[in-house]
């Protein structure tokens, strides 16, 4: 039989605990990133329902459990049962057994099947299934290899117990068997006994933490070699989460001695064998020692070798005259007259392998992209255009006529037959054009870079265009500053600001902003404002005001089409999160007509305008009659309609139509108010940035230039003219420790396809 087990959470037990027993009947809501479930949960001998949450993945719905907890009265939610452990009981009732076995927890097993199975056993079903398995042949539908299909994943069950049990034994959360034997299977236990810290680069969810106190357990020393090593992949992978490729050796000894609370010197031993057995790969750039994962340095080297080779090797052109009298050809065409800079980008792209084109706004850059695309046509040639978001390729297909799509599209996601996402294109089968361009390059990374450049034929022209005062990429690397900085690369960097642009003072104020000047926030007959507010409170209240009614009174904007609220941050008043919720009540309140759910952070209804927080490549879609996979993290869309009773949200992103399980809801956030990170390829009519306190670190210039030219019409600062300032004043860019920009300025150019696999 099941034996009955306890997991307990990592809430403290409180005073006033009491135990229920019931049923799952639905998951409201479960985190991937951390152990966390809200669940609804129907108690035995009781015509009702309750709210459980509880720091553990999600149990089965069907499954029996006895929960131990408080009740709590939350302000919004209402009445909730705070679950501080669980015990998985084994039905003992025919019902119990039935639902159990019906909720799809033993493969082979439906709804109809386990009626069947319960109406012939009743009590005694599960011990059949565990004892005398052959004995299901008795019932109608049951053949050979569904008795061995059952057989083997109830088996599978009773190693998931072990695996469970074995954790609680170890006081580590039973939570995470699932994911244990799922890597692992029947050599779950023995991985666990004798290599725990592999659990944490293999397994999702679980870490250098959770692995080292698994360790601890087994009596494993504070100074063993594994645990070292461990303790340094750990630290390697904190700082690629923070932007780095790389981190100085000292810098890295440090970080992983005060992780693993050893001596510095410990675990300098350790990092020598690591790097002479090339487990790590190391960049010498002038004194400094840069030590890197293996994969971010194979990304860096190959993406400095492909681009060099393309350089040099990428087909020249074909061109019936020289490039300046094509140029001038497109410009009587065109009926335009170009600034001297952006002739020399044109004929720059007619003779280079790979080309850069930097600029801020106003400077023209659209001009050249769009005469870029029309002379390479004239030539003959295929050419591809991508942007990294959606948002960013949406506005790129507006602003140039030519379609663009994500790079993602471009190199189409796919999966290996583990699961892994990769993309279809790559050497073997590269992406068919003669000429990539790439805009919003300031926000790619460096593995999506490596990536792309994998998929280019080596006989492939790249152009790549973007602001190097921009916010660099959320992912790790430099790309378009360390492309730029190497000066092996043909950059051509617009800097006359156009005398139409001029009369903006978005613009004008955009380039004061990032020259360190002071804007002009004085102007009332202008598109850019300064509302002074000195207190967090008042100036949440201003914002809420402008997007609610003056700004749509006075300009006939739309509050979720045309206005969008960007934050410094999500923390605070005055941040993402809360700004939300303020916003929310004022522009979509609760009504009697609107369907809503009930989320962690936030409670969507209908009309709700809310953004997608991460890639997700299996979402279908509709558009025009046409299906279509992936939402991906920057997508703004609207709430159509809450379905509660069939557990789904429909959401249009723009014309695609999605449908959303309940569970899904945690990949999507209210949009009313962004990060100024979230909004990067993103233009909107009108831009509201609330400036206030906050963390001095997110507080700099690039942050704030980025924030001021996401505006096209109308830009509006509520806040502290101090705090404009000290933005302003403060230039420390975000320290990126990368090597693109060396690799680059020593390897020869040309000397390999860059499509070699390196020896590390």
């Amino acid at each position: 039989m099941m034996k009955n087990e306890t997991i307990q959470t990592s809430l403290p037990g409180l005073e006033t605990e009491e135990e229920i027993e019931g049923v799952v009947e639905r998951i409201v809501f479960t985190n991937e990133a951390s152990p966390f479930t809200v669940f609804s949960f129907k108690p035995l001998r009781k015509n009702s329902r309750i709210t459980a949450l509880a720091n553990v993945e999600a149990p089965l719905v069907g499954q029996q459990l006895r929960l131990l907890g408080h009740w709590t009265q939350h302000k919004r939610y209402g009445q909730q049962f705070q679950v501080t452990g669980l015990r998985i009981e084994a039905p003992s009732s025919a019902e119990g057994i039935e639902r159990f076995l019906a909720s799809g927890v033993v493969d082979g097993i439906g709804p109809s099947l386990a009626k069947r199975i319960v109406q012939k056993f009743g009590k005694k079903t599960l011990t059949v299934i565990e004892q005398t398995p052959h004995r299901l042949s008795e019932v109608a539908g049951i053949g050979k290899k569904t008795i061995e299909k059952i057989t083997a994943s109830y088996t599978s069950q009773s190693e998931l117990r072990d695996i469970m049990l074995w954790l609680e034994t170890h006081h580590i959360s039973g939570t995470y068997a699932a994911r244990i034997f799922k890597k692992y299977g029947s050599f779950s236990i023995d991985t666990l006994e004798n290599h725990p810290y592999q659990l944490a680069s293999e397994v999702e969810g679980i870490g250098f933490i959770i692995a080292d106190s698994i360790a601890k357990s087994l009596g494993i020393a504070a100074e063993d070699r594994s645990r070292i090593s461990a303790g340094i992949d750990f630290a390697l992978q904190k700082i690629a989460q923070q932007g780095h490729c790389c981190i100085p050796e000292a810098a890295l000894e440090k970080q992983a001695a005060d992780l693993l609370k050893v001596e510095q010197e410990t675990v300098r031993k350790v990092l020598k064998d690591l790097l002479q057995a090339k487990q790590l790969a190391v960049e010498y750039v002038g004194a400094e020692t840069l030590i890197y994962p293996p994969y971010l340095y194979r990304a860096e080297i190959k993406a400095a070798r492909k681009l060099l080779y393309l350089q040099k090797y990428a087909d020249s052109i074909a061109m019936e005259t020289d490039p300046s009298t094509l140029v001038a050809h497109w410009e009587q065409i065109a009926g335009i007259q170009l600034a001297d800079k952006q002739k020399e980008a044109l004929e720059d792209v007619l003779q280079y392998g790979v080309f850069v084109l930097t600029g801020g706004p106003g400077t023209g850059k659209t001009t050249v992209v769009r005469g870029m695309i029309d002379l390479l046509h004239l030539q003959g040639l295929t050419v591809l255009l991508g942007a990294p978001t959606g948002r960013a390729a949406k506005r790129m297909t507006e602003l140039t006529g030519s379609e663009a799509k994500t790079i993602h599209r471009l190199l189409e996601v796919m999966y290996d037959k583990s699961g892994q996402l990769k993309f279809k294109h790559n050497e073997q089968d590269p992406v068919s054009c003669d000429v990539m361009i790439i805009d919003e390059m300031s926000m790619v990374d460096t593995l999506l870079f490596e990536s792309l450049l994998r998929a280019l034929k080596l006989s492939c022209r790249l152009i790549m265009v973007g602001g190097s005062d921009q916010l660099p990429s959320v992912g790790a690397g430099n790309i378009l500053k360390d492309m730029i900085d190497s000066g092996r690369l043909t950059v051509v960097a617009l800097n006359e600001i156009f005398r139409q642009a001029q009369q903006s003072c978005i613009i004008t104020n955009a380039h004061k902003i990032v020259n360190g000047e002071e804007p002009d926030l004085s102007r009332k007959d202008s598109d850019f404002f300064f509302m002074q507010r000195l207190d967090a409170e008042g100036a949440a209240v201003t914002v809420t005001e402008l997007c609610s009614r003056r700004l749509p009174d006075a300009y006939g904007y739309s509050p979720l089409d045309d206005i969008q609220v960007l934050c410094p941050s999500r923390k605070g008043i005055l941040g993402s999160v809360e700004m939300n919720k303020m916003l929310q009540r004022v522009l979509n309140p609760p009504k009697k007509e609107l369907s809503e759910v009930k989320g962690i952070l936030f409670t969507f209804r209908d009309g709700d305008k809310v953004m997608q927080t991460k890639n997700n490549y299996d979402i279908v879609w509709k558009k025009d009659g046409e299906n279509g996979t992936g939402i991906f993290n920057g997508d703004i869309g609207t709430i159509v309609k809450v379905k509660r009773g069939e557990g789904t949200v429909v959401i249009d992103f723009e014309g695609r139509i999605a449908e959303y399980s309940l569970e899904m809801l945690e990949q999507l956030e209210l949009a009313y108010a962004i990060t100024v990170h979230k909004s990067q390829g993103s233009e909107f009519t009108a831009v509201i940035i609330p400036l206030l306190g906050g963390f001095d670190k997110l507080y700099y210039r690039n942050l704030l230039y980025t924030a001021v030219t996401r505006a096209k019409r109308m830009l509006i600062i509520v806040g502290s003219k101090k705090r404009v300032d000290f933005m302003i004043d403060n230039n420390k860019r975000t320290l990126r420790y990368t090597a693109l920009k060396n690799m680059l300025m020593e390897l020869v150019e040309g000397d390999d396809s860059g499509q070699q696999t390196l020896d590390i």
